[in-house]
């Protein structure tokens, strides 16, 4: 299985290196990594404006966001959601097997 390395430092500064294993119908591996990094982006730009936000309620929208995205699918929503469901698991078990480093501490 062909795997998206991607690294990705947060507000914290912490470094999370990630292989993501890429779905076997993947097309341009280059564009995912193109579009997670605009997706994590935008989310930045919006906390850095509007403040910030509990980060269940992120994740809450950010799952409706999968929710209609994958519903914009021209095929069975079962099917849809099936894919949806199998890609998320996969992500999640990546993110879980991630290598983490993180950013300097210290007192002021």
């Amino acid at each position: 299985m062909k795997k998206l390395p991607y690294t990705v430092t947060s507000a914290t500064g912490d470094v999370i290196q990630i292989e993501f294993p890429l779905h076997t119908e993947t097309m341009d591996a280059v564009r995912v990594s193109q579009l997670v990094t605009s997706f994590l982006q935008t989310i930045e730009d919006d906390v850095s404006l509007a403040g910030d936000i509990n980060n269940g309620d992120l994740l809450q929208a950010i799952a409706m966001t999968l929710a209609i995205r994958t519903g914009m699918i021209h095929t069975a929503p079962a099917q849809a959601a099936q894919i949806a469901e199998d890609l998320l698991h996969t992500a999640l078990g990546a993110i879980t097997n991630a290598n983490w480093q993180s950013g300097p501490a210290g007192h002021a």
